[in-house]
């Protein structure tokens, strides 16, 4: 899977864009970032502005550019009523990829001398991290992990060069004083203020939801298996519960590492599938078999394989159902996995700690978790000054 444009199909794409005058791209990408305008200067091949366009109001415009979802820009683009929209994520990702490192011009803003801690590294850290330093500040990140990009880090290679992550820190970091404590979980977020002006609680949601059927205990939660995936390689018969893009990323994983048969329970309608439509054509494609309107309600163990029983949904007013009488016996399998959400933490409240990101938002893209980061960043600087 070809993870950019090359440069022929780079000016082919951008030669498609019709300018049209309400720009429709911009106002549905939620940091408002103006496909329309780096599209115009790359059509004319002065890169750098179009460098300079992304990173005016995405400090994370390459990793964005790989795995955001079509429904934002893409799907508000006017040439879909012609032929098939712009690959807009694309362009600003190959634009990134080919031409940064020789058009990026950064900046090391004024000191203002105070310092704001944020606690977590993933796309929302991140985010107010770059708009803090623009406004003066000195940024500590403090990481749980060994790498910055969070819940990022867990999406296979096939979606994201993980790469990517790094190049948009790179540039971040240029920016003024900023500093990663890898490795450091932090349980009190109160106590950094004895040292810092504030804090930005950027810790995604670290909870995995619970199921609440019997036999959960057998069932692996989706961040382990996407972070450890090696620790799994000789499974053959695969089942994921969930139908959103994490669930899909657990199925080509499992597809990846070899499993011969990979199962997808979903408990709604296929058309109700939290899945871009590429993704599901991939999915397809690797013969991964999706039941719609599908309930897990069982698991159990004998020897080292898995017993599981399923049951029949179905929506009424919105809510989702069991059909009675549904419950089915659905054989043997070697993994069950869970990837059906997490939930946060109960926040503190403090004026001087503000949450950014899935911690506040709730699950959420990429691109939404930026703008919450940005968001925060601004929020604090009012609230400081």
């Amino acid at each position: 899977m070809a993870h950019y444009l090359s440069k022929s199909q780079l000016q082919e794409e951008v030669n498609r864009c019709l300018h049209c005058k309400a720009s429709p791209c911009t106002h549905a990408c939620p940091v408002k970032c103006s496909p329309k305008e780096f599209i115009a200067a790359a059509q004319k091949k002065d890169y750098a502005s179009a460098i300079q366009t992304i990173l005016r109001n995405n400090p994370l415009g390459h990793t964005c550019g790989l795995i955001c979802p079509e429904h934002f820009c893409v799907k508000a683009c006017i040439r879909a009523k012609i032929d098939s929209p712009l690959n807009i994520p694309l362009i600003q990702a190959t634009l990134i990829r080919m031409f940064r490192q020789n058009t990026e011009t950064t900046f090391q803003f004024n000191a203002n001398g105070k310092k704001i801690a944020i606690v977590g590294a993933g796309p929302a850290g991140l985010a107010a991290a770059w708009q803090l330093l623009q406004l003066g500040y000195e940024i500590k990140i403090f990481e749980q992990s060994s790498a910055v990009g969070g819940a990022l880090n867990l999406i296979p290679f096939e979606r994201l060069p993980h790469e990517a992550i790094e190049d948009d820190w790179n540039y971040i970091c240029k920016l003024g004083k900023a500093d990663v404590a890898y490795n450091c979980k932090i349980t009190n977020p109160s106590s950094l203020l004895d040292e810092y002006e504030g804090v930005i609680m950027a810790v995604g949601e670290q909870n995995v939801v619970q199921l609440r059927i019997r036999g959960e205990e057998y069932i692996i939660p989706y961040t382990e298996y996407l972070r450890f995936p090696d620790r799994f390689v000789n499974k053959q018969k695969v089942v994921i519960v969930g139908g959103g893009n994490v669930a899909a990323d657990c199925a080509t994983t499992a597809y990846r590492l070899g499993a011969k048969e990979v199962m997808m329970l979903v408990r709604r309608q296929m058309s109700n599938l939290k899945i871009d439509q590429k993704e599901l054509s991939n999915l397809i494609d690797k013969g991964i078999n999706i039941l719609p309107n599908t309930r897990l309600v069982e698991v159990g163990q004998t020897g080292d394989a898995l017993d599981f029983k399923t049951c029949s949904t179905y929506i009424n007013e919105g809510k989702c159902l069991d059909l009675p009488c549904s419950e089915v016996y659905r054989g043997q399998t070697d993994l069950i996995i869970k990837a059906v959400g997490s939930v946060a933490d109960k926040p503190i409240e403090n004026e001087k700690i503000i949450y950014a990101g899935d911690c506040k938002i709730g699950g959420s893209t990429v691109v939404e978790a930026i703008a919450s980061g940005i968001d925060a960043a601004k929020i604090m600087h009012d609230r400081l000054n």
